[in-house]
């Protein structure tokens, strides 16, 4: 049994655009609260839901390893060009076939879960993953009555947590009018 747990990680996927210290945060917690051997921030070059990054992924990456240098458990990746997809249901059979990993916890936001049933192959992901869901100020409401809540609730772990109040799109105009 010890053994299984030991292969116990987290997926945190995103742009990062750029990374902060909720990322960090939530990272901790699920880490933690689910007793994960790892979590891996898997880095995209570009949001299939957005229409370009504000970063380049250079500088995604760098500020990203620098947020988390201090958290042994926390690995920053980039596997685009080797499964050539940004997307998680790949992401996640690379871990199961490549890494022989099963035991995988998707980590989104509240705001993510409000819109999860339009990423691909997304019942698939929760018949291979556990959700772990996050609050987000002004989205759980809405996420707690989308199609993923209604269909696969038991597939959904809800952490409650403080309200993040740091957002990637949060530094982006801080950047914007600081320049």
């Amino acid at each position: 049994m010890a053994n299984t747990q030991k292969k116990n990680i987290g997926l945190l996927g995103g742009s990062f655009d750029p990374a902060h210290k909720g990322h960090l945060g939530i990272s901790k917690i699920t880490i933690q609260k689910l007793k994960l051997k790892r979590i891996y921030w898997v880095i995209t070059r570009k949001n299939p839901f957005k229409n370009k990054t504000f970063y380049s992924l250079e500088e995604r990456i760098k500020f990203a390893k620098k947020i988390a240098k201090t958290e042994k458990k926390i690995k920053l990746i980039y596997l685009e060009n080797i499964i050539k997809s940004s997307r998680i249901i790949d992401v996640i059979n690379y871990f199961m076939k490549k890494k022989k990993i099963k035991n995988i916890y998707f980590v989104i936001g509240s705001d993510n879960l409000a819109q999860f049933h339009k990423w691909k192959s997304w019942k698939k992901i929760l018949k291979l993953v556990k959700l772990i869901v996050f609050s987000r100020r002004g989205y759980d409401r809405k996420g707690m009555k989308s199609t993923v809540v209604k269909n696969f609730k038991n597939r959904i772990i809800f952490i409650k947590n403080k309200p993040i109040v740091i957002s990637s799109t949060l530094l982006k105009k801080h950047s914007k009018s600081s320049t």
